[in-house]
């Protein structure tokens, strides 16, 4: 079986072997905030994450990085995930992006770090998309969200059985779900014991049996219920970018086992002013002939209210201005770009003075060409 070596803290967070504190801790961010699972969901997201916190453990603590520099990953090898990780505070690391103490108070450290123990099996996550005005991704802020999902039944406590009752265990399966059937062959000089194994009928696979059924889950254990929750959009929210809610997805198909977490998925809401590209924001203007040429002043829209924009004597068709810091927040620092593309309008029809000018114009231009030439 093939296996993969494992990569140089300092090739993992791309930095210097000499990099100071400050500078493997913004490079550290910069990567976690990429790869954070809560909002890039590839399928390696978690591992890469994991790996880019394994190397800042090591490469922010002094004596684990002088330990590594002189023996390599040798020289870290005696350390458990609870002493690489539990002096760091992501929390603090994150916070002001959205990513701190996850809630229901599962820390980081407990989320991705910390070995589970073995139980029932935990339920499905949970997506939906959110339609999130541009303003708010500009500011960030409190969105509400609503949706149904289904839990386990608050009448029954997920068993299916009428209060005061109990499932029995089915005698048909003896509460395995299955039944086996052995039969045995004789092919040629030898005998061959075969099994077929189906879902027992008469409990269905669950291996219980339900005499009375709960009325208000109709012996399902599980309910449809309508939730209103509010969720914090950071500022500068990447499109597609998922905020995690634990414990609001599906109920998990064991008894006593936990929900999975909900992703909230952001998508920017159409806009008829702008059309949004990461942080910058594009905007399309049409312009008259004479102001192309002559130059003009615009009043634009953005996100902070009206502005004037100079359009130069000139321009030309699909010419863009750049109105600098007038996007969009950017997620982790910074604004975006207010990009202006120039449309010229011809005329189609024209009246006679009008037409009259632009023959005057021609011949003019003409003139001028000869000149030239």
């Amino acid at each position: 079986m093939a296996t993969t070596a494992q990569r140089d803290y300092y090739e993992v967070l791309g930095v210097e072997r000499d990099a100071d504190a400050k500078r493997i801790k913004d490079a550290f961010r910069e990567l976690a905030l990429k790869f954070h699972p809560d909002r890039n969901k590839s399928p390696d997201a978690e591992e890469r994450f994991k790996e880019i916190a394994e190397a800042y453990a090591v490469l922010s603590d002094p004596k684990k990085r002088a330990e590594y520099d002189a023996r390599g990953f040798a020289g870290v090898a005696g350390y458990s995930s609870e002493d690489l990780f539990s002096g760091i505070d992501f929390g603090d690391l994150f916070r002001d992006f959205g990513f701190g103490l996850d809630l229901g108070g599962e820390s980081l450290f407990d989320r991705f770090f910390r070995r589970r123990r073995a139980g029932p099996a935990r339920g499905a996550d949970l997506e939906l998309l959110l339609s999130v005005p541009l303003e708010r991704i500009h500011r960030g802020g409190e969105e509400e969200v609503r949706y149904s999902r289904p839990v386990t039944c608050p009448t029954c406590h997920g068993t299916g059985a009428a209060p005061g009752t109990a499932p029995r265990r089915c005698s048909a399966c003896d509460g395995s779900g299955r039944k086996v059937v052995t039969r045995q062959e004789q092919r040629g000089e030898a005998a061959v014991r075969l099994q077929q194994i189906t879902v027992c009928a008469a409990c269905g696979g669950r291996g219980e049996v339900i005499d009375k059924p709960c009325r208000a889950c109709h012996g399902n254990g599980v309910t449809e219920r309508e939730e209103r929750l509010t969720v914090n959009v950071p500022a500068g929210a990447e499109e597609g970018m998922a905020l995690r809610v634990p414990a609001h997805g599906l109920p998990s198909s064991d008894r006593g086992g936990v929900p999975g977490d909900l992703y909230v998925i952001v998508r920017s809401a159409p806009d008829a002013r702008f059309e949004r590209a990461g942080a910058d924001l594009w905007r399309s203007e049409t312009i008259e002939i004479a102001d192309a040429v002559l130059g003009t002043q615009l009043k634009v829209p953005t996100l902070d209210g009206t502005v004037e924009v100079r359009v130069p004597p000139g321009t030309q068709p699909d010419e863009v201005l750049r109105l600098r810091n007038k996007g969009l927040a950017a997620f982790g620092g910074g604004r975006g770009d207010l990009n202006l593309r120039i449309q010229v309008h011809i005329p189609e029809r024209l009246s006679a003075q009008e037409r009259a000018l632009y023959e005057q114009l021609r011949t003019l231009q003409g003139g001028s060409q000869r000149r030239r030439h």
